[in-house]
């Protein structure tokens, strides 16, 4: 980054996007020992079921949570709908479940409410937050630390990822997975070597300068990194961006595709690449404008505009890296709408909702 660009608006999320490398490394130094030992504590009376409550960015991580818990532990997973413990007063029969709170400042007050009454109604509660003397971190019984420092940008980057490493380091532990527990390791130089390439964003960002609206899609463990990257998209650009499950995209909404619509497409190696390469594949034939996320060369070759991935990742992890190019795409774009994307219109960094 130049002095100029640390001048400019935007500059915090510039400023946090790139220090994720460094964010990435201290979660997996600092938060281990916790996820360890909530790992082994979870093998030894495992819950019956899973509910994780969360908003915004943090409920994306949940989604991506979701994915992780029911595909390497086996355990049933539900993204609370907190207004049927706030607004509702429903009595859940939670014994024998796992509650798990996602907030950056911890002091989101439905997501408090939903995880002081879960534990009160029997759940085993954890805390994933950024403040130790958070609201959540003290409703919870226990508090993983997200160790990002102070984000200061109201679109979320630093947290949203150190939120999907602290849950896939604990869910890989309470598995006894320890091979994927040993590739944490990995994503800090695998997220420098993916934001060495913002070069390339920019120019892609020009193409879309006068864009309103547009898909995002994926499927499995990056169907979170679609939502997380629509939501960007909305918060920083003004661009109306619909998310979608590339299984949900062919149920109806591909006949909004036509000559020119564009479509981001997040393609990481591993079980969905066939489908997603197919999904490719069928946009091409409708002229969509494409914008692919991705390792694949041929993939990418066919894009109307590739971002390449310029590393190979576990599927499992590929979150964590997938969505880098993404925030520096919705930064980009920003900037050349001439927007700040460290203070989108109408949002604060807490939002207060019951």
């Amino acid at each position: 980054m130049t002095e100029r660009s640390q001048a400019a608006p935007g500059r915090w999320m510039l400023r946090e996007i790139h220090e994720q490398p460094g964010v990435l490394a201290r979660v997996c130094a600092a938060a281990g020992p916790q996820t360890r030992a909530l790992g082994r504590r979870l093998r030894r009376a495992p819950p019956i079921a899973v509910v994780l409550a969360a908003r915004g960015s943090s409920d994306n991580a949940a989604l991506y949570g979701r994915y992780i818990i029911e595909t390497l532990w086996g355990i049933p997973v539900s993204l609370a709908a907190p207004s049927v413990l706030t607004v509702y007063g429903a009595r859940l029969r939670l014994h024998h479940t796992l509650v798990i709170g996602i907030s950056q400042s911890g002091a989101s007050p439905d997501i408090v409410e939903f995880v002081e009454r879960a534990r009160a109604r029997g759940a085993f509660t954890v805390a994933i937050t950024n403040h130790e003397a958070s609201p959540l971190a003290r409703a919870a019984d226990e508090a993983v630390l997200l160790h990002t420092g102070i984000e200061r940008s109201v679109a979320a980057t630093k947290t949203y990822t150190a939120q999907l490493t602290t849950l896939s380091l604990l869910v890989a532990e309470a598995a006894g997975a320890q091979r994927l527990v040993d590739r944490h390791r990995e994503l800090p130089d695998l997220a420098g070597q993916t934001l060495a390439l913002e070069d390339r964003v920019p120019p892609v960002a020009r193409r879309l300068r006068s864009v309103e609206e547009c898909l995002v899609t994926s499927r499995g463990y990056n169907f979170a990194t679609a939502r997380e990257a629509a939501l960007k998209l909305k918060e920083t650009c003004y661009l109306v961006a619909e998310p979608l499950s590339s299984a949900d995209l062919l149920h109806g909404p591909i006949a909004v595709v036509q000559r020119g619509f564009p479509v981001v497409l997040i393609a990481p190696p591993g079980r969905a690449f066939r489908h997603l390469a197919q999904i490719a594949s069928r946009l091409k034939r409708r002229r969509a404008h494409t914008v692919v996320v991705s390792h694949d060369a041929r993939l990418l070759r066919g894009a109307t505009d590739p971002l390449e991935v310029p590393v190979q990742v576990d599927e499992v992890l590929s979150p964590h890296i997938y969505v880098l190019p993404l925030q520096l795409l919705a930064y980009h774009l920003s900037r050349i709408r001439g927007l700040d994307p460290d203070h989108p219109r109408g949002l604060r960094k807490v939002t207060r909702v019951r």
